[in-house]
């Protein structure tokens, strides 16, 4: 059981470092912007529709960059499998480890604040009134906090073997 719960916690790796390396792309060509432009890129039945900056960023990455929807499945996926294997890593750990139960929650909160940067799936919703830059900073704070939460957990890990 432990060398499964290890194989998975590998595997939590490589998607956290598959995340981290597609959302530096993706930072690149986001605009976390709540003003309304309206769409003049390539995709025809879209333009002249009134739209958030931050929608009309992800469409451009979509649409106009390329590998960007690759990037953007990559990042989508990868992040869906993390909260899959973070749920699965604890659950194989009996939820003895806190550290554990934090990152689910970091995990999930980075999901949503992920969602609540582009205002898509938001949208309409009390949360979709949040500003799209304060989702986009709860987003990287997220990261940086899983991040952080990663290396105190395994060099408690490493300290239990030792």
């Amino acid at each position: 059981m432990e060398r499964t719960r290890q194989l998975v916690g590998e595997m939590l790796i490589y998607c956290f470092v598959v995340v981290l390396l597609t959302g530096g792309f993706l930072t690149f060509f986001f605009v976390p912007g709540t003003q309304t432009v309206i769409y003049d890129g390539s995709y025809a039945p879209l333009r002249g529709v009134m739209m958030s900056e931050a929608y009309e960023s992800s469409l451009r990455i979509t649409l106009e960059v390329r590998g960007g929807v690759l990037m953007r499945q990559l990042h989508h996926e990868s992040s869906v499998l993390l909260v899959l294997g973070t749920v699965v890593w604890v659950l194989l750990g009996r939820l003895r480890y806190t550290l554990a139960l934090l990152g689910l929650g970091l995990v999930l909160l980075g999901a949503l604040a992920g969602y609540g940067s582009v205002d898509d799936l938001l949208a309409g919703t009390v949360l979709g009134s949040i500003p799209a830059p304060l989702w986009y900073g709860l987003h990287l704070l997220t990261a940086v906090a899983m991040v952080i939460t990663l290396v105190i957990s395994s060099y408690g890990r490493a300290a239990r073997q030792s």
